[in-house]
């Protein structure tokens, strides 16, 4: 048992805990008992282990049909998710990640970095612009959000679709309700006296994903030529994603609750993983002079007085800018965007340790205590380091196993939006540290940590950091003048 454990409420008490404590704990834990798989006890879940063993992560991660969602899982997530594919096991998920694979291809990825993304990008450097020069505290993590969701609405479901709409506050508060469902053993009660906002929030990202699917609907039974109205815009992408969903998917409903779960995978983590980012840019300078020393490197014609237009699909490649790639992977360690991952076991199965699990159990992983392994990363895990990434010459990318560095899922169930991710991190990064200087506000501000304080990330399914990320911003080249 890990330390801790008290008799009768076993490991209860640390659930009920602000998050960011439940997984302090477990890098503790972690630490504490190595690779060894142990287990714990909380009213809020069935009886559960947890591994940190890559041999036994590998073992879950990829047996597909052995370890599933299950109804745990599910009863919990399901008034959010629905039938989507964050809840589904079976036919039923399959036929979700076939149809991503096809939105996810090759070809649209470099759609994405070369058409789809400059033009927000702008629109992005313009609100940056007039915070520069009025001198405006911005939230950066507010700003990724907006960037991520109008990136997918366009290329995902062929829509304008601004953070500022309803469902994305209604889904922020669904998601963060949904993680206490997971700690609180009390989440019914108190969703019973308390949970009137939860109901209509639920409502709100119900009646979004509804309405993406209608909208749809309606393009595909308009009479077109070439598959496009007279004078209306063509959609850059061979296959978007709302469209593969409904060839795929006869069940509308099936395909909204598809729909809002690509759309929040794609969205929330990419711009929570930006935010922490930035923050660690911010408190290692030297790395951030490292990131644009490549830069220049790489495009040694851009000029300061302008924004970095040269970025192409080719350009934020691994092979082009490592150091970059570093950085964004480096984050992902010491925050990934989903820290805590549970599943049931549908059979009794031994791990490979020997450890034996009987029908019906839960299995618990810990991306966030994984990252911090000192058996994985050496004496230096807690720490930011780019470089632990890169070859010796400090050209090549590194690769962890994905049961070691499990950020991304590995096996039937890895990330199909992992490529893009990296690629379109590494393109917002390069372009906004290149024309801006970032100052951390510590303090005296909403959201402020104070001067040395560490940010935290606040209830979530996923990592938002609790209070954003405010910044004052200033134009590079006046600061280098």
């Amino acid at each position: 048992r890990p330390p801790g454990t008290l008799p009768f409420a076993g490991n209860g008490l640390w659930f009920l805990q602000p998050r960011h404590k439940l997984l302090d704990w477990f890098v503790g834990a972690n630490h504490q008992t190595d690779f060894s798989t142990f287990e714990i006890s909380v009213p809020s879940l069935p009886p559960a282990v947890v591994i940190s063993d890559p041999k036994n992560v590998e073992h879950v991660l990829k047996n597909n049909d052995i370890f599933i969602k299950g109804s745990f899982f599910r009863s919990r997530s399901w008034d959010l998710f629905g039938n989507g594919i964050i809840n589904a096991d079976g036919e039923l998920w399959k036929i979700q990640r076939k149809a991503g694979l096809r939105f996810f291809s090759n070809a649209n990825l470099k759609t994405f970095i070369d058409a789809a993304l400059p033009p927000i990008m702008d629109a992005t450097e313009r609100s940056l612009d007039q915070a520069a020069h009025g001198h405006h505290v911005v939230d950066m993590q507010g700003i990724f959000i907006e960037l991520t969701t109008r990136l997918m609405g366009k290329m995902a479901y062929d829509m304008d679709m601004p953070a500022s709409l309803p469902f994305s506050q209604a889904f922020d508060l669904a998601s963060g309700a949904i993680g206490d469902r997971f700690q609180n053993p009390f989440w019914r009660i108190k969703e019973s006296i308390l949970g009137a906002p939860l109901r209509r929030a639920f409502f709100e990202v119900k009646r979004f994903g509804n309405s993406i699917v209608s909208s749809a609907v309606g393009k595909r039974a308009r009479p077109n030529i070439a598959g496009h109205q007279l004078g209306e815009e063509i959609h850059p992408l061979q296959d978007n994603l709302i469209n593969s969903l409904l060839d795929h998917i006869s069940d509308h409903q099936v395909v909204a609750d598809a729909a809002m779960n690509y759309l929040s995978a794609g969205r929330d983590t990419t711009a929570q993983s930006l935010t922490w980012t930035l923050y660690l840019l911010l408190r290692h300078p030297h790395h951030q002079d490292s990131f644009l020393e490549e830069i220049t490197t790489v495009f040694p014609s851009a000029s300061r007085s302008s924004s970095l237009h040269g970025i192409t699909y080719d350009t934020v490649l691994p092979s082009s800018l490592p150091y970059a790639h570093s950085i964004f992977t480096e984050t992902l360690r010491l925050y990934p965007p989903v820290p805590f991952e549970l599943k049931e076991c549908t059979v009794p199965t031994t791990f490979p340790d020997g450890t034996w699990l009987p029908e019906g159990s839960a299995v618990i992983w810990v991306p966030w205590a994984m990252g911090r392994s000192r058996r994985i990363w050496g004496d230096d895990s807690e720490l930011f380091k780019p470089e632990r990434w890169l070859g010796l010459s400090g050209s090549i990318v590194l690769q962890k196993s994905a049961f070691e560095f499990p950020v991304f899922n590995a096996g039937p169930r890895s990330c199909l939006g992992k490529k893009l991710a990296e690629l379109l991190a590494v393109a917002v990064l390069a372009r906004l540290i290149w024309k801006y200087n970032f100052s951390e506000v510590l303090e005296n501000v909403e959201g402020g940590c104070g001067v040395g304080g560490e940010r935290k990330s606040q209830n979530s399914l996923t990592l938002p950091m609790e209070g954003g990320l405010p910044v004052r911003v200033k134009l590079r080249k006046e600061v280098e003048r």
